[in-house]
């Protein structure tokens, strides 16, 4: 057996199974996951929490700790999920979809998950990886000329050219020297918010161009700075593919994976089930954006690779379910096991780890996730390896390998980080393992 991964070759050739082996790779085998397709509204099985190793008296402290934040008039609605050896063991929601309407908040509603896409992203792109298609070492002006004279603008205000070029692998970790332009406060970042690009792009070619009439932030590699590197992805896709970066990602992602409900716009007939975002206006929870005529209710401008999907938490499980078990859901094969190794291990330097994300514990970054390297003094019982991101409207998923466990928490509230409700979560959840 071979695969066609290439790890560090701008030369795409064959990697045996072994040697990829021998460099870690290894993968979840999935235990206890259905053997076909058939899948329960929860989107995987479902099983008692005894029957996986969980104490449902502990899952059940989940809802009244959700609850609080609802009856706070902190939070409009959340919605939690857990999943052990590839069975559904909780799935809950408190609260509302839309405080206006009086609606409550239901299991499989529609959340924007921002951030979330870019972990589908990555794998879209390690799907072309595997097919020979791109390589990590791939230079980005290869599929998108603009970006061969970028430049970095210097602490002096000088424009220079950077050390080493933009890759592919660059991308996929955020040390491309990108930046978002809304958060920090650099003369880059300023140059992003003046430009206006994000706004007014016209498909993700005009988007691409744009960005590449800016300078960088810092050369490629030198520096971790999450930023808009998954968006440009979603052109490299585009290039690489031969196909559009939405039907690519249907195609190969969410319909294998039954991901019915994940899609970059809500159509009118999904509108009832799609929350209302939220922020705090003089303390009180007032919405930002409709879910009926709001800005997910039409489809984009341009195909957001990094911050564009809307989905329900039973597709997302499914989607994390399939990374956890190496690649495959079922009889479906989305990515080979050690690709997924790959992507869910740290691929940082030293010198760049912990990255700065506001978590109590050390994370590096994969390959479109960040993975923990390293457990400090606080009580957080999460394993080495265990990977997660999150979305700017307050969505998380972490999955733990060594534990067999995946477990979300969704809302929609900005800004992201305001409540330590991904931290409360994830205890919980582990102290409902027995």
């Amino acid at each position: 057996m071979q695969t066609q991964l290439v790890i560090k070759s701008s030369v795409r050739y064959r990697i045996p199974l072994f040697a990829l082996l021998v460099m870690g790779a290894g993968c979840s085998n999935g235990e206890g996951l259905s053997s076909d397709l058939e899948i329960s509204s929860a989107g995987l099985p479902t099983s008692p929490a005894n029957e996986v190793g969980m104490s449902e008296e502990g899952l059940a402290r989940i809802r009244p700790a959700m609850q609080a934040y609802v009856d706070s008039g902190r939070l409009a609605g959340v919605m939690t999920m857990v999943a052990r050896n590839g069975r559904v063991v909780h799935w809950e929601s408190v609260g509302m979809r839309d405080i206006e309407s009086g609606d409550s908040l239901q299991p499989d509603d529609l959340f924007r998950i921002y951030s979330m896409t870019k972990p589908i992203t990555s794998v879209a792109v390690m799907i072309l990886v595997e097919q020979g298609m791109l390589s990590l070492d791939d230079r980005l002006s290869e599929f998108i000329p603009e970006f061969a004279n970028v430049t970095v603008l210097t602490d002096s205000g000088e424009h220079a050219a950077p050390a080493r070029p933009i890759t592919v692998e660059h991308l996929l970790t955020h040390t491309s020297g990108l930046t978002y332009g809304f958060r920090g406060d650099t003369p880059v970042d300023r140059l992003y918010l003046e430009s206006g690009f994000l706004s007014a792009a016209n498909g993700l070619d005009d988007f691409v161009a744009r960005l590449a009439e800016l300078p960088l932030l810092a050369t490629p590699g030198s520096r971790w700075n999450y930023s808009v590197s998954t968006d440009v992805l979603g052109r490299v896709v585009e290039i690489a593919s031969g196909q559009p970066f939405d039907v690519f990602v249907t195609e190969r992602i969410l319909t294998p994976l039954q991901m019915d409900d994940t899609g970059f716009w809500v159509p009118p007939e999904k509108r009832s089930r799609f929350m209302a975002n939220y922020g705090l206006v003089d303390g009180n929870l007032v919405s930002s954006d409709s879910p009926n005529d709001g800005t997910f209710t039409r489809p984009p401008g341009w195909l957001s690779g990094g911050h564009g999907l809307v989905s329900t938490a039973s597709d997302y499980i499914r989607f994390a379910q399939m990374l956890l078990n190496g690649g495959h859901l079922a009889d479906v094969e989305i990515l080979q096991p050690e690709t997924v190794q790959i992507m869910t291990t740290n691929r940082l330097p030293e010198s760049l780890v912990p990255i700065d994300i506001s978590e109590p514990l050390a994370f590096g970054f994969g390959l479109g996730v960040a993975v923990l390297v390293e457990e400090d003094e606080t009580p957080q019982p999460d394993n080495d390896g265990s990977y997660f991101w999150g979305g700017a409207a307050t969505t998380h998923f972490w999955t733990d390998p060594e534990a067999d466990l995946i477990a979300l928490v969704w809302t929609q509230f900005q800004p992201v980080g305001l409540y330590p409700i991904h931290s409360e979560f994830r205890s919980l959840v582990y102290e409902a393992l027995q």
